[in-house]
């Protein structure tokens, strides 16, 4: 058409037919081929391989979790990047808004891996998805200040239901000492005050409950509060006769207590709930959540380069077709739902297979934020093909997951072009 004449254009083409056929036609080649031999090469094996895909338990597993990837990664980042795309039409600090929520796009996966570890943490004080889950838990239900403390030599106290309960009953104007040891200074209460021998009151039951540990060799006596011994400030303490709690009353900053007269006879119990171990949070890395925490990740990094190309979309909609939307009654929602999205399906279109295309041969963020104890969990089909290739010496199998591959993603891209041929034919 141009006159240019076919050696030329050839000689043209050459050095890009060279890397195709080097990088892409020869290993695609060669891996079909290898998938047929043993794990030696030097064996057919015929299609034992490709019985193993369907019967190994790791490729089975990655398989589903690859068919997760597949529907919510593209899914919820499409989604997101749809809403951002509008949103930040609307705000005057759209653009820095964009540059922020693209800025992941910049990360490698692997330093992007190496950030979610950190950040999925099993510890609340490393882990910044755990800081904020305990943070609000403990906000509307308090871990217990004393959930090592457990009675000492010659204790009155005996182990009940996950509490403690005193051997004997108690009797009304006789003090009681509840000593406790196992808390260490620095993960007292801050209210706790120096402990306090109660004092004896007619017709009630009083009594003391601390910290029954003085640091120091030969320095102390058990069994009574010392001058450096701090009260369990907040301790519940309940009078039970018969299973029954007749009453029950909170030790003050000094360890005191004061229970009515209803309290006589009974024995005194320390509950369970204040011992409760402090809540630590989800344990997101887990077998149970391993896959979706790395999809949030995964979301984090690609919801900005949805949200791009759908803005740039949403930049070519004719902005009178909106506002006669508006015009006609509909609100922002029905604008949105019935205009505004049908406008930018072929968008949404190119963003969702090019994140399907992507999640099929997902491996850096698996690799890295899984922990080894629950990286089968999180397996998937590229992992898969690593760890059979090189760390489980199984080339043929490993050919066999990369020739899956192919064919997974072969069908992906038919609609894409197909879809494009059909933008181009308009």
């Amino acid at each position: 058409m141009t006159g240019t004449r076919k050696t030329v254009a050839v000689l043209f083409l050459l050095p890009a037919l060279v890397l195709l056929g080097a990088l892409v036609v020869y290993p695609i080649g060669y891996s079909v081929i290898r998938s047929f031999y043993n794990a030696s090469g030097d064996g057919f094996s015929g299609a034992d391989n490709y019985r193993t895909l369907f019967t190994d338990d790791g490729i089975r597993t990655a398989l589903k979790n690859n068919v997760i990837w597949v529907v919510f990664a593209p899914t919820v980042s499409t989604a997101l990047g749809l809403v951002f795309a509008v949103l930040t039409e609307r705000v005057r600090w759209g653009t820095a808004f964009k540059l922020v929520v693209f800025m992941p796009m910049a990360i490698s996966m692997l330093a992007a891996g190496i950030i979610f570890r950190l950040v999925y943490d099993q510890d609340p004080h490393k882990g910044v998805a755990n800081a904020v889950w305990v943070g609000v838990h403990d906000t509307f239900a308090q871990a217990s200040a004393f959930p090592k403390a457990h009675p000492g030599r010659e204790s009155p106290l005996v182990a009940q239901g996950g509490g403690f309960i005193t051997k004997a009953p108690v009797r009304a104007g006789q003090p009681v000492t509840l000593p406790l040891v196992g808390v260490a200074p620095d993960q007292m209460p801050d209210s706790a005050r120096k402990a306090v021998a109660a004092r004896p009151e007619p017709g009630r039951i009083t009594g003391t409950t601390w910290q029954d540990f003085t640091r120091g060799k030969g320095v102390g006596r058990l069994g009574a509060p010392d001058p450096s011994e701090l009260g369990y400030a907040g301790m519940r303490i309940e009078a039970v006769k018969d299973g029954k709690v007749v009453a029950a009353a909170k030790a003050a900053g000094d360890g005191t207590f004061t229970l009515p007269a209803s309290a006589d006879g009974a024995r005194l119990r320390l509950p369970a709930s204040n011992f409760k171990e402090p809540y630590n949070g989800v344990e997101w890395l887990g077998p149970a959540l391993v896959t979706p925490a790395i999809v949030g990740a995964y979301v984090w990094m690609w919801a900005g380069f949805a949200m791009v190309l759908i803005a740039a979309g949403l930049a070519g909609v004719p902005r009178e077709l909106l506002e006669a939307a508006r015009v006609d009654g509909a609100n922002e929602w029905q604008v949105f739902r019935k205009v505004t999205v049908p406008l930018l399906a072929p968008v949404l279109a190119v963003v969702t297979v090019t994140l399907m295309i992507n999640v099929l041969k997902v491996f850096d963020l698996v690799y890295i934020i899984a922990p080894g104890s629950s990286q089968d969990d999180a397996n998937v089909l590229a992992l898969e093909l690593y760890r059979k290739g090189f760390a489980e010496n199984q080339p043929g199998v490993a050919s066999a997951i990369a020739v899956l591959l192919l064919v997974l993603v072969i069908p992906v891209m038919a609609f894409n072009i197909r879809r494009l041929r059909r933008e181009v034919r308009r």
